[in-house]
């Protein structure tokens, strides 16, 4: 079983940076570019591309301009081809009762468990591809490497243009009546001598 330790995660922190920006003409990247936004130190990071060079994972260049970029497809990556080369293999027994238990009499409770972890976890590294890390890319690096996407356009939060001659709303008071107009409420008016007009 490949052990994903401390060096192996360090590996693909540093190798997933190229990945995350691979392109066909993509610019080689510094390991101290890569050291910095990984907070890995650049000297770890050089000697971890360097090994991933050797093994042809990576290609790199020296001189002005230099540095790496990822010798092939992320997709022909798999994440066992990076622990494979820096993590080690081990048969280290999960085994609660002792480190000879396994094999050699009953199986322990949490056997079956072990055993598909450990089946699960090399299945994982060996059908997970640095492809995981592409990112879309839309232009010039001045993007970071993000896409721009529309914004949307006017949302309900938005308050209605009004017209200027806009028309009474329910939040307008009612227009009354001239007072000269006769209502339910008013006493109808006598003439000179008492009656009613």
């Amino acid at each position: 079983m490949l052990r994903y330790g401390k060096l192996a995660r360090q590996a693909v922190s540093v190798i997933s940076y190229l990945a995350e920006r691979y392109q066909a003409d993509a610019p080689s990247v510094s390991s101290s570019e890569i050291g910095r936004e990984r907070k890995i130190p650049a000297a770890l990071a050089a000697k971890l591309l360097s090994q991933a060079s050797a093994a042809g994972l990576v290609l790199g260049t020296t001189g002005p301009g230099g540095g790496y970029r990822l010798a092939k497809h992320p997709g022909k990556i798999r994440l066992s081809d990076i622990v494979s080369l820096f993590g080690r293999a081990h048969q280290e027994s999960l085994c609660p009762y002792s480190l000879d238990w396994c094999g050699n009499g009953e199986p322990c409770p949490l056997h079956e468990g072990f055993t598909r972890l450990r089946e699960n976890s090399r299945a994982f590294l060996e059908e997970t591809t640095l492809a995981v890390f592409l990112k879309p890319h839309a232009g010039p690096r001045a993007t970071g490497g993000k896409s721009r996407t529309a914004k949307p356009t006017a949302t309900a939060k938005q308050a209605p243009v009004k017209s200027p001659k806009s028309t009474a709303t329910a939040k307008q008071a009612p227009v009354k009546p001239p007072k000269s107009t006769p209502t339910a409420k008013q006493a109808p008016v006598k003439g000179p001598k008492g009656k009613a007009r």
